[in-house]
């Protein structure tokens, strides 16, 4: 992608959205363009439309969406599918009709199954059943691949799926209603050294394992594949016509390649945030899939591999939640 290129980030105000913004920025790139919700709703196909008629990008990062933790997502399932479908059609449709060279669609590694083999590995895609909590925002998804994949084969268009593993980093969500783990996590251990508090509950049984990504590792895998060569960018979409002994859609799992149960997350985070008391697990709540660790041999095949590691990002987190707490208070 060259410095001067018209680049549409959308969601560049999210967790995924502004880490790709800030590792563009940093890159020297200049050609930005940015729409916050009030400005563009991309649910809304006229308004979609009006922006790429308007800015003409060269490069889509489509990371808007609509994203939450298990309880939202089991609470919200019409939500989370309509949204999710409606943005990525929009912005996806849009693409094609202006020309973008190369869109980077980003996901989630919910699209596996809840059983898959571990490591999962991008093949195993729509080879056993979906977790449950969050089979709407799955399918949505899993949908979006096929969009890419099939404007693909059509149109000639290069769109390519990134599946990242659980993610976390700076403007992540701390809402103890709809947040993912580790920002939950961090605020309830916060809270609790703030409070003098003894103990700590923390959903599920603690058994189940899982990845962490941090989100400016995965803001610089993607634009590792952003600036891959045409033939490397190609090799990575996928076949044209679909074939049922080399099935392979345009998917490339990005993750951190270790997992940890949640027990030991736990620990972690207690430690970083310097709670001495007792962890208390509430098995009356759902665990989720037992295991989800990404196979991510393929993009590491091209030359990309993580460098934050999950301690120091936990201190960053913790000290992003005591800022922010800090503030709210003032």
């Amino acid at each position: 992608m060259e410095h001067s290129a018209r680049i549409f980030v959308a969601g560049h105000r999210g967790l995924v959205g502004s880490a790709i913004r800030r590792a563009l920025e940093s890159r020297g790139h200049t050609g930005l363009v940015l729409r916050t919700h009030a400005q563009t709703d991309l649910t809304d196909r006229q308004a979609t439309e009006a922006l790429f008629a308007e800015t003409r990008p060269e490069y889509v990062f489509l990371a808007a969406a609509k994203v939450g933790g298990i309880l939202a997502n089991d609470t919200y399932p019409a939500d989370f599918i309509r949204d999710n479908l409606s943005i990525q059609n929009n912005v996806i449709d849009s693409a094609h009709r202006h020309g973008v060279r190369r869109l980077l669609f980003l996901g989630s590694s919910c699209i596996y199954p809840k059983f898959a083999p571990q490591p999962i590995k991008e093949e195993h895609l729509l080879t056993g059943l979906l977790e449950p909590t969050n089979r709407a925002y799955a399918l949505a998804k899993i949908a979006g691949i096929e969009t890419c994949w099939s404007y693909n084969r059509q149109h000639g268009t290069r769109f390519l799926a990134a599946m990242p593993t659980n993610l976390y980093g700076p403007n992540d969500n701390f809402d103890p209603a709809n947040s993912h783990v580790i920002p939950a996590l961090v605020r309830k251990f916060c809270e609790a050294v703030r409070a003098g508090a003894d103990q700590v509950p923390v959903w599920g049984s603690g058994r189940p394992r899982r990845e962490f990504l941090h989100s400016d590792d995965l803001a610089d895998a993607s634009l590792h594949l952003m600036n891959l060569p045409d033939d490397r960018f190609d090799a990575l979409l996928g076949p044209r016509q679909p074939q049922a002994d080399a099935w392979m859609p345009p998917v490339v799992n990005i993750g951190s390649g270790s997992d940890l149960t949640i027990a030991e997350l736990a620990e972690r985070v207690a430690r970083a945030s310097g709670f001495g008391g007792r962890i208390v697990y509430d098995s009356s709540k759902p665990d989720g899939t037992p295991r989800k660790l990404m196979d991510s041999s393929r993009l590491r095949s091209f030359g990309w591999s993580p460098r934050i590691g999950l301690d120091d990002g936990l201190a960053q987190m913790v000290e992003a939640y005591r800022a922010l707490d800090g503030s709210r208070r003032a």
